[in-house]
């Protein structure tokens, strides 16, 4: 019998135009009590907005879940959390596959945006706008985001909550979810709004940030996101059911 224990995991990802720089102090927290934590970087970030404007939504998806399938083959048991576009991924991520929890930071599910609507036609029109990142309230923070936003990126962006606020009645695992009082990049409001009316889970608690902007994980809340999530994310996949495994296909 094998005495050894295997370790839970987190797989973690950062949001839409930003880099492992937004998640990376969160990781490194995770990592301090005990969590095996994994930060995929998404195609087309971490390199120039123009290699993003080629990027399609499903290749960040993709790159998601195959961090999550990677770590699930090692771990006893595995959650998923998210900042921002990166709380959509792991949304949609639960609606598929039996993760133990999930602990999203200020997450997108609705473009406020108006232009949003004829986004499939004015990406061929207009290649970029001005930058969305760095929307901290903490001074000297900086996510390295880009300084533009291709507008084929933000079309596909709007895909990506569109289905995953599709899939959301079929995630299930407990949620946790942190909403800053004042957040210029997402619509917070919105789009928590529509998480509680379709999600299909039971077990949900929001936690809000008083005193942080968007990328909340660089903020003045930085340790409450720390501390509230180690102890929920310890918990969930401490308590998941032996068995628990992925599945390796979608079934949307």
């Amino acid at each position: 019998m094998n005495s050894v224990t295997t370790p839970a995991g987190v797989v973690l990802s950062h949001g839409f135009t930003g880099g492992l720089a937004s998640v990376a102090p969160w990781a490194d927290a995770l990592r301090r009590d005990g969590l095996r934590v994994v930060t995929p970087l998404l195609p087309g970030h971490g390199t120039t907005w123009m290699d993003l404007s080629t990027r399609r939504w499903h290749e960040w998806y993709d790159t998601f879940e195959a961090a999550y399938l990677d770590l699930a083959s090692e771990c006893s048991s595995v959650a998923v959390a998210g900042l921002s576009m990166g709380g959509a991924l792991a949304l949609r991520l639960a609606a598929l596959h039996p993760v133990a929890g999930v602990s999203v930071v200020n997450p997108g599910l609705v473009v406020d945006d108006p232009r949003s609507h004829f986004s499939f036609f004015i990406r061929y029109a207009v290649r970029s706008v001005p930058a969305i990142g760095n929307d901290i309230k903490k001074p000297g923070q900086d996510e390295r985001a880009y300084p533009r936003v291709p507008v084929a990126a933000a079309h596909e962006l709007k895909l990506l909550f569109r289905d995953t606020v599709r899939l959301l009645p079929q995630a299930t695992a407990p949620l946790q979810i942190f909403r800053s009082t004042a957040d210029h990049t997402v619509s917070t409001e919105r789009s928590v709004a529509a998480l509680a009316r379709r999600y299909g889970g039971t077990e949900i608690e929001l936690v809000r940030l008083p005193n942080s902007y968007h990328v909340a994980t660089l903020d003045y809340d930085a340790e409450t996101i720390f501390t509230r999530s180690s102890e929920f994310l310890r918990g969930v996949t401490s308590a998941q059911p032996e068995g628990a495994r992925p599945q390796s296909q979608e079934n949307a």
